[in-house]
């Protein structure tokens, strides 16, 4: 657990287009020692950047090398994105968990921490509770500990990545329920290549409007005419041969255990969501393991007069 000093009031209230960097400090305990680490921070993201949205905005913590003693949870960082709660902190635990869910897939996924956070405003003087939040590694980060470099690339279409990487990505985020992306306008999706001759590998991050996740603002885009996000819509493109998907499945087989070991018994949970999970996992892998509803679901992009082609576009700014 740590706290984040900081005059807070201004930089909430900084959640515009072009949010500046403020002065802050992490402080946290070792032993009886209290340890003081000078950041700057500042509002990103969209969504959950809006005061009418979310009371505490995602933020970046922007670090100094030369000030993170060597010891420090916090060491090897420059920049780090932090994933506060929104409408209450259980939902970040979700998010968590379904971070980790893709650390089991593939190395190339952003690494999370979850950590628990006290907002001190130095100004008021006054202190929250503490929240969970989430530590996620920045981009550059990710990338370079897969060998690779970020793309910025707008209007890349999805056969233009890696398929297999992209096929893997496609169908968790049809597991998890998840809607909220594209790689046309890096919706959610970030580009990383290793070799300037290999096609990008498409990275998802930003979960929470994932059914999986249960957000109670999370809803569908209209224009994909969903009930809810609980409604899952595969949204790869089209691959009309289903043999293509079965070392995809296999390997999702092959992981089923461990996507449930994340979730069952665990104490961060209450013991309704986690039957509920397990549930919503129950029907994913029904789907899968029956090629009927497999290719019902799977063919769906295929379908030229469905839903299944229509991009998201969403509202990219400081993500």
């Amino acid at each position: 657990m740590f706290n984040l000093r900081a005059d807070l009031k201004t930089v909430f209230k900084d959640r515009g287009d072009d949010p500046q960097y403020h002065r802050a400090t992490i402080q946290y305990k070792v032993d009886s020692n209290s340890i003081n680490i000078p950041i700057k921070i500042k509002t990103r993201g969209h969504f959950r950047k809006l005061s009418s949205n979310c009371k505490y905005p995602p933020l970046f913590l922007n670090f100094k090398k030369s000030t993170i003693p060597k010891n420090s949870v916090f060491n090897n960082l420059e920049k780090v994105k932090l994933v506060t709660p929104c409408q209450a902190d259980k939902y970040v635990v979700y998010e968590f968990l379904v971070y980790k869910m893709y650390n089991l897939i593939t190395p190339r996924s952003f690494k999370p921490s979850l950590v628990k956070v006290i907002y001190q405003d130095t100004v008021k003087n006054k202190s929250s509770k503490p929240y969970y939040g989430i530590l996620l590694e920045e981009e550059e980060q990710m990338a370079k500990r897969n060998h690779s470099s970020p793309l910025e690339k707008m209007g890349l279409s999805p056969e233009g990545t890696e398929k297999e990487e992209f096929m893997k990505m496609a169908v968790f985020q049809y597991m998890i329920g998840n809607t909220d992306w594209s790689v046309q306008f890096q919706q959610n999706i970030k580009l990383i290549m290793d070799d300037s001759l290999n096609l990008p590998i498409a990275i998802p991050y930003d979960f929470d409007h994932a059914g999986i996740v249960r957000a109670p603002y999370a809803k569908p885009a209209p224009e994909l005419q969903l009930g809810s996000t609980l409604q899952r819509r595969y949204r790869g493109y089209c691959i009309p041969e289903m043999k293509q998907f079965s070392a995809i499945f296999k390997s999702f087989n092959e992981l089923k255990d461990d996507f449930y070991a994340l979730y069952d018994g665990n104490p961060l949970l209450s013991t309704s969501y986690q039957s509920q999970t397990l549930k919503f996992l129950d029907r994913f892998y029904e789907t899968i393991n029956d090629p009927k509803k497999a290719r019902k679901a799977f063919s769906y992009p295929c379908n030229k007069s469905g839903t299944g082609n229509i991009v998201i576009k969403g509202l990219k700014k400081n993500k």
